[in-house]
């Protein structure tokens, strides 16, 4: 595989760049294992980074039913994920942000009454 067999994600990164240059800078991948996809990724332990998912998910027109939302870590880490189409290219909003620290203790859960 070469370079050019990853026009397609690069061409879309390009278009990206001209087209929402005010956007939130995301993690970028392209990789020969996945040629056709572009993957922006966005980190955080603020919660930032679900606001910067959201404006990309609608910047690409891509719906909110589309979202995927989950856990990780035990429950500690929050993950948003998304799939669109954007120049011909797959694309792959992702988003991981801690989730508040919640109480799991036995009184915590029962909501601290006694």
């Amino acid at each position: 595989m070469t370079l050019d067999d990853l026009t397609i994600p690069l061409r879309a990164l390009r278009l990206l760049a001209v087209d929402f240059p005010h956007l939130p800078a995301p993690d970028v991948d392209v990789s020969p294992i996945f040629p056709e996809w572009l993957r922006l990724s966005f980190h955080d332990t603020s919660g930032e980074s679900l606001a910067a998912f959201e404006q990309w998910r609608t910047a690409l027109r891509i719906a909110p039913e589309a979202v995927d939302s989950r856990t990780q870590s035990a429950g500690r880490t929050r993950v948003l994920k998304a799939e669109g189409q954007f120049a011909g290219a797959g694309i792959v909003l992702t988003a991981y942000a801690d989730q508040p620290d919640v109480d799991r203790s036995p009184a915590g859960q029962a909501g601290g009454a006694r």
